[in-house]
């Protein structure tokens, strides 16, 4: 199933956030914004950009029309938040696009040694509101898998959560407890999610 995919979006009402490069065509009243609302706007972007990996500047896209994104490889995975009340973080390089009403955040690990010890980014991109987010998956929908916590805990090896509730404690942790049960097991470092809500998981490490 291998085959290229397009996201087509409606602009009218709310505007279409993109990640950089996203665009390929317009129809109609449609005109590129950089979302930019003021100097203070422009250095929280800037800083967001900087520790997610994601582009600092994401084009929002407003008017009335039709709005083609370049094509991908990928498969297209729509996400309405209300799902999620509100509120996920996702795994760096999946987002595509949302609706520009929803607001983007940086969001810190639980503890300050998860990026040293996983060798990964301390930041991962937050999004809050209620709309639709659009993301380039590593598998089809089908072949995801979702898993919901209450008040519970699940361990990972490897970055195969690409989504998870925000209220979630997401940390990177020894596989055991101690450094010589870590090197037993032969697993080493986990991804381990605490708490309540939800999270999205791909077969496969992406």
């Amino acid at each position: 199933n291998v085959r290229r995919r397009q996201v087509i979006c409606n602009v009218g009402e709310t505007g279409i956030t993109l990640q950089a490069g996203a665009m390929q065509w317009t129809l109609g009243n449609v005109n590129a914004t950089t979302g930019v609302k003021g100097v203070g706007d422009l250095f929280g972007k800037a800083l967001r950009g900087k520790v997610t990996g994601e582009s600092a500047i994401k084009p929002e896209y407003v008017g009335d029309g039709i709005l083609v994104l370049e094509p991908t490889y990928k498969h297209i995975l729509l996400i309405d938040l209300r799902d999620w009340n509100g509120a996920i973080i996702l795994d760096d390089g999946l987002f595509l696009a949302c609706e520009s009403d929803l607001k983007q955040k940086a969001v810190m690990r639980s503890n300050l040694s998860s990026a040293v010890a996983g060798g990964e980014g301390l930041f991962n991109l937050g999004i809050q509101g209620n709309g639709i987010i659009c993301l380039e998956s590593p598998v089809p929908e089908k072949e995801l898998i979702e898993i919901t916590l209450q008040n519970d805990v699940i361990k990972i090896d490897g970055n195969m959560a690409i989504a998870w509730s925000a209220s979630l404690d997401f940390t990177v942790e020894r596989s055991g407890k101690t450094l010589i049960g870590s090197a037993a097991s032969g697993e080493g470092l986990v991804n381990v999610y605490r708490g309540t809500g939800k999270i999205l998981m791909a077969p496969i490490i992406k």
